[in-house]
């Protein structure tokens, strides 16, 4: 996008072309939220896997992640068992946890980030960056497997796995982004309700929603996606 050309009218022709995209902005209001609606009216599966994760204060279960609220939602960051740092795509995305999890907890929802590497790095980073979301590691589970965001090297050699309900997705990484979410009942039986993948964690990034509303949009366009973005603690560094 060029601009320095980009069109300029009058107030009154502004108003007039800003009312027009109004129009389709409150249409793609409406039908969000009926998209909202059909997503909680989708059926449930059981968790049946007894999945044992390792935090801060020792091994928790799945019903124990939920503390004492009857909805969770997991966040799947990457971060492999051997490497030294987290995804800073994932990070990106992390940046706008921190403020919202009390609101959640509020709803009755409790919010945990979940890796397979082990919780000490994940501590360690968590620290780095100034987060205090609830993090735990998955690693020596299936989890990351079952919910389609972990995958094996072989997968990924053969260039190809089952990642976001398609089978012929390309395999770039042994570990891939998504949010999952849980409901557990009186009994404490959970049930997994949602899983989303690729662009849709999307509306989970609030910067992005900045940035699609400034003139020159998410800038990446030209070919080098997200190249531009660093840990927020490694901006002006070479």
């Amino acid at each position: 996008m060029n601009l320095e050309q980009h069109e300029i009218v009058s107030r009154d022709e502004w108003q007039k072309a800003r009312k027009e995209l109004l129009a389709k902005e409150k249409e793609f209001t409406r039908l969000r939220d009926e998209l909202s609606a059909e997503r909680r009216q989708l059926p449930w599966e059981r968790v049946e896997t007894p999945y044992l994760f390792e935090g801060a204060d020792g091994p928790e279960t799945l019903v124990d992640l939920f503390g004492g609220k009857s909805q969770l939602v997991v966040y799947h960051f990457m971060f492999r068992p051997e490497a030294d740092q987290g995804c800073k795509n994932c990070s990106f995305w992390a940046d706008n946890f921190n403020g919202i999890v009390t609101h959640l907890e509020h709803r009755d929802i409790r919010f945990v980030a979940i890796s397979r590497a082990p919780v000490a790095k994940l501590l360690s980073f968590r620290n780095r960056l100034g987060w205090s979301f609830k993090w735990v590691s998955s690693g020596g589970t299936t989890f990351n497997q079952d919910y389609a965001v972990s995958f094996s090297e072989e997968a990924v050699a053969k260039g190809h796995y089952r990642y976001n309900y398609d089978d012929a997705h390309r395999a770039y990484h042994v570990d891939m982004p998504g949010i999952s979410v849980f409901y557990k009942d009186a009994n404490g039986t959970v049930f997994h309700t949602y899983s989303t993948y690729s662009r849709g964690i999307d509306m989970m990034n609030t910067a992005y929603h900045y940035l699609d509303l400034v003139p020159k949009g998410r800038d990446e366009e030209t070919g080098g996606g997200m190249s531009w973005l660093r840990y927020r603690d490694r901006y002006g560094r070479p």
